[in-house]
C-alpha cells in the first residue's frame, strides 16, 4: 500500500517506510528533523519537466505522460519503493501545496500499475 503525505505533515507510525520523492530538498525543513528511509531524487521528475509543469493543473495529463516516460527509462529510481512495498506500507513525501496534482501522486499511480508487472530479480535470477 502506498500513502501520500506532505513533508510538513506530522509523522505517524502508520506511515511505514517513508521516501522523499523530490529532486530538491523542501523549503523550511531541516534535514535532521525529517525522518525518511530514503531521499529518492531520481524518482522525482527531471528539472526540465518540473519547471515546465510548474504545478499547473491544466498540464497534468501531459505531465503524467512525460513523467511516466522518464520513469520507464529509470526503473532503478523507484525500485526502493517497490521493494519496501513488499514489506508493508510506504509513504511518499512531497512538498507541493496541491495534494492532487503533484509528482508523488503521479508516482504512486505509476508504481501501483507497474510494480506487479516488473518483478525484481536478484543477482542469481530469482
Amino acid at each position: 500500500m502506498i500513502k501520500l503525505k506532505r513533508v510538513y505533515d506530522s509523522e505517524s507510525p502508520a506511515d511505514g517506510a517513508r521516501f522523499l520523492v523530490e529532486r530538491l530538498w523542501p523549503r523550511g525543513v531541516k534535514k535532521e528533523s525529517l525522518r525518511i528511509d530514503g531521499w529518492l531524487k531520481d524518482a522525482g521528475p527531471s528539472t526540465d519537466l518540473r519547471k515546465w509543469f510548474h504545478h499547473d493543473p491544466a498540464k497534468w495529463n501531459e505531465f503524467r505522460r512525460k513523467y511516466f516516460a522518464e520513469l520507464d527509462r529509470a526503473p532503478e529510481a523507484w525500485a526502493p519503493i517497490r521493494d519496501a512495498m513488499r514489506r508493508g506500507t510506504v509513504t511518499l513525501l512531497y512538498s507541493s501545496r496541491d495534494t492532487e496534482h503533484n509528482n508523488a501522486a503521479a508516482l504512486k499511480d505509476y508504481i501501483e500499475h507497474h510494480a506487479s508487472a516488473r518483478p525484481r530479480r536478484d543477482r542469481h535470477g530469482l
